[in-house]
């Protein structure tokens, strides 16, 4: 599974830079001027996790699978995207498409590099985008709710749910205030809301691209970020796309020692991916055997014909039971065989809910 994130921002803050480096590819045109990006590019990259190396060291799996990540790079927006200024409409659409919304934030000065408003404000530009945003979320449901609204006074139970969620998201635009902070009433409300695919309903993780002193640590405007993220119940982590960039580069066995003379712990993509992971409420669970040790992606609370599922539907349909051993219990017992020996394999059915690092074997039948 994965996740997909929509990279969005206003021009000149470093979106394409940190796409190149995070996906560590040349795919979008990083310039200094606007609208760079004409196209939104793509880059899959692969989940870095030890536990998998560990798991495939010890299973001497022939080849390891880690999860993947998408990242689109989506053109700059500006003040009336949701009008067609700028590249407009045509973008707003790709971000309909992903799971998350990653505002990547110019909290660095530098007067070589032109900000679209001549001044560094990472709060203003968040705004400014989350406006946009909401305003073309605000045109799109004031056309749908009265119809849904129309269809629910006939009898249609479907529309009378939509009408309901989409309602009150409608009435938190009106008051300037993004979708995504709509109550759902129940697992039918979510659904019909997820389903609408509204631009501002996206959970939000804030990147902060700061100069390369500030990267440990952060600065003042990046710290103006977290609170606002806070408040909002949005993540957010601090990156220097410089840096980032510079280690893309970096054959891999040098890039641990760069990182530790800068007093960095991991790179910009792992604290992407752990942020991402936390805001959408994901967890990995591993399947390991001699041919491929592989990392799989749910959503927490799946139960284990959900996880079956992701690997194949037939899984999941024919679903008898998955054989599972915890992380933990894997590596202090050596393997599978050691730990089916000290008791630590467990038979667990269709109620069992997957926990993080499980290492799992289904069994089914179709």
């Amino acid at each position: 599974m994965g996740f997909r994130c929509g990279i969005v921002g206003l021009p000149n803050v470093g979106k394409s830079t940190l796409f190149n480096a995070l996906t560590e590819t040349a795919a979008a045109q990083a310039a200094n001027y606007p609208f760079c990006t004409i196209e939104p590019n793509v880059g899959n990259v692969a989940v870095p996790d030890p536990r998998l190396d560990k798991l495939s060291e010890i299973a001497g799996s022939q080849k390891k699978i880690e999860t993947q990540l998408a990242f689109v790079d989506i053109a700059g927006l500006v003040r009336g995207a949701s009008k067609g200024e700028g590249l407009g409409n045509q973008f707003l659409g790709n971000i309909r498409e992903v799971d998350a919304v990653v505002h990547v934030l110019r909290c660095f000065e530098n007067d070589d590099i032109q900000h679209v408003d001549n001044h560094v404000d990472p709060i203003a530009d968040a705004e400014t985008v989350e406006t946009e945003l909401m305003l073309a979320d605000l045109e799109s449901l004031e056309k749908r709710v009265p119809n849904l609204v129309k269809k629910a006074q006939q009898g249609d139970k479907e529309a009378k749910i939509q009408a309901a969620v989409l309602g009150k998201a409608l009435d938190l635009l009106r008051e300037g205030k993004p979708a995504r902070l709509t109550e759902v009433a129940d697992h039918e409300e979510a659904r019909a809301f997820e389903q609408a695919q509204l631009l501002t309903g996206k959970p939000v993780l804030y990147v902060c691209n700061v100069n390369e002193e500030d990267a440990a640590n952060g600065n003042a405007y990046s710290a103006k970020v977290f609170e606002k993220a806070k408040a909002e119940g949005a993540e957010a982590v601090v990156v220097s796309a410089a840096i980032e960039a510079e280690i893309a580069t970096m054959p891999p066995e040098e890039r641990g020692e760069f990182l530790e003379e800068l007093g960095l712990e991991e790179t910009g993509l792992a604290r992407v991916i752990r942020a991402g992971y936390k805001l959408l409420n994901l967890l990995t669970f591993f399947t390991v055997g001699p041919k491929e040790a592989r990392a799989w992606t749910v959503e927490a609370g799946s139960k284990a014909p959900q996880a079956a599922g992701e690997i194949h539907t037939d899984f999941e349909r024919g679903f008898i039971r998955a054989e599972t051993i915890a992380f933990d219990d894997y590596i202090a017992c050596g393997g599978e065989a050691g730990a089916r020996d000290a008791g630590k394999l467990r038979q667990e059915g269709k109620e069992y809910v997957v926990h993080d690092g499980d290492v799992m074997l289904f069994k089914f039948n179709v």
